[in-house]
């Protein structure tokens, strides 16, 4: 899906789970569990795609009010930093989207990740994943104090990037987010494989 033009993006905006790193809240769930005596179907149940998780996300919360507010409701008995490495150690490489990233960058095509995350995910990334410092820059749904979809913050990433319309490409995996760069011009692709998203890229004349 994208808007038809002859123009080949400038940059690219990757979003970040599911695109470039998988992640599984069922790890982090059955951690805790281990340290609380809970089940951890319901702990998963408190964290992906949660209120709670939506309100740490948006910039709501700070780490350690989340902390305390996960522990009081899942019956976690840990500290704060081994909280921190639990939370954070949900994530594996998609290595066919980092090396497209890499190619990217090695042709010198500025790179950028948008997405929605919180401060201990990507503490956790920061040290974990070496490709991730190689972007230009980063726009987090908790420093911004909104989350894709919200049109205020694609306005973020133009302003961030320089760019606008079809100077942008952007990746994503949900198709409401999608839906919203394509809105303001921007190319797009709906990620749901690496092999369709590598191809598409190829097909606008980044690679």
């Amino acid at each position: 899906m994208s808007p038809t033009s002859s123009l080949t993006p400038t940059a690219v905006v990757f979003d970040l789970g599911k695109v470039l790193l998988e992640f599984d809240y069922g790890i982090v769930a059955r951690r805790l569990a281990a340290h609380s005596g809970r089940d951890a179907e319901q702990i998963r149940g408190l964290l992906d795609q949660s209120s709670l998780l939506f309100r740490f996300e948006s910039g709501g919360m700070t780490n350690d009010e989340f902390f305390r507010e996960v522990s009081a409701v899942s019956g976690y008995t840990g500290g704060f930093d081994e909280f921190a490495d639990i939370f954070g150690d949900i994530f594996t490489a998609i290595h066919s989207m980092i090396e497209l990233h890499a190619q990217l960058h090695a042709r010198g095509v500025p790179t950028f990740i948008f997405s929605n995350t919180n401060d201990l995910a990507v503490r956790h990334i920061r040290v974990n994943f070496p490709f991730f410092s190689g972007f230009t820059d980063y726009i987090y749904s908790h420093e911004a104090g909104m989350m894709k979809p919200d049109h205020r913050i694609y306005e973020i990433v133009e302003h961030r990037t320089g760019r606008t319309g079809a100077m942008l490409l952007y990746i994503d995996d949900r198709l409401e987010n999608v839906e919203a760069g394509a809105s303001r011009g921007w190319r797009v692709v709906h990620h749901q494989t690496p092999e369709q998203t590598i191809a598409a890229v190829r097909a606008m004349g980044l690679l």
